[in-house]
C-alpha cells in the first residue's frame, strides 16, 4: 500500500469518527431537550414510565401551598380532583405572576418520592392582567372607549 493511500485512509477514518461523534451528540441533545406534556391525572397513570422522561405538567397553584426559600419553591398543583407536589429548584426566582390560584406550568421530572422536581417554571396571572371593575383607573363597561388623537407634523412651506 502506498504512503498516499495510507494518508487517505487515516484522514477518512478520522473524518468518520468525527461525524459519528457529532451524530451522537446531536441525537442525545435532542433526546435531552424533548419533553412530554401530560396532565396530573395522566402522570399518575404512567407508572414506571413517568420516572425516566422529561415532563411538563400544568395546573392551578393550591392556595396556601407556596413555600419559598430564595429561588427554591415548594408548592402543590391542582387539576380537577388530582394534586401534585412540586419542588422547583431553578436558577431563577419564580415569576411575579406565580401566586395562589394562578395557572402554572412545571418542566422537569417525576421522582420516585412522588414529588415533581421542576427545573423550569412558568406562571400565568389568574386575572389576565385586566383591572377589576370598581378599581381606581378602571373604565366602566358602559363607558365608550376614548379615542386617541393623532398629532400631525406641520408640512414645510413651499417656495416657488
Amino acid at each position: 500500500m502506498s504512503s498516499q493511500m495510507k494518508t487517505y485512509l487515516k484522514f477518512g477514518g478520522a473524518t468518520a469518527v468525527v461525524l459519528l461523534l457529532l451524530a451522537y451528540l446531536a441525537y442525545t441533545g435532542v433526546q435531552d431537550s424533548k419533553s412530554y406534556y401530560v396532565t396530573i391525572k395522566e402522570l399518575h397513570k404512567m407508572g414506571d414510565g413517568a420516572y425516566s422522561k422529561r415532563l411538563r405538567v400544568a395546573g392551578n397553584v393550591q392556595p396556601g401551598s407556596i413555600k419559598r426559600t430564595g429561588t427554591h419553591v415548594q408548592f402543590v398543583l391542582v387539576e380537577e380532583d388530582q394534586d401534585l407536589s412540586v419542588d422547583y429548584t431553578g436558577t431563577e426566582a419564580p415569576p411575579d405572576t406565580f401566586k395562589d390560584e394562578s395557572q402554572a406550568l412545571a418542566d422537569g421530572s417525576f421522582g420516585r418520592d412522588g414529588v415533581f422536581h421542576a427545573k423550569q417554571l412558568q406562571a400565568k396571572c389568574a386575572s389576565k392582567y385586566a383591572p377589576q371593575q370598581g378599581a381606581p383607573g378602571a373604565t366602566p363597561a358602559t363607558e365608550p372607549a376614548k379615542s386617541v388623537t393623532q398629532v400631525q407634523t406641520p408640512q414645510p412651506a413651499r417656495v416657488n
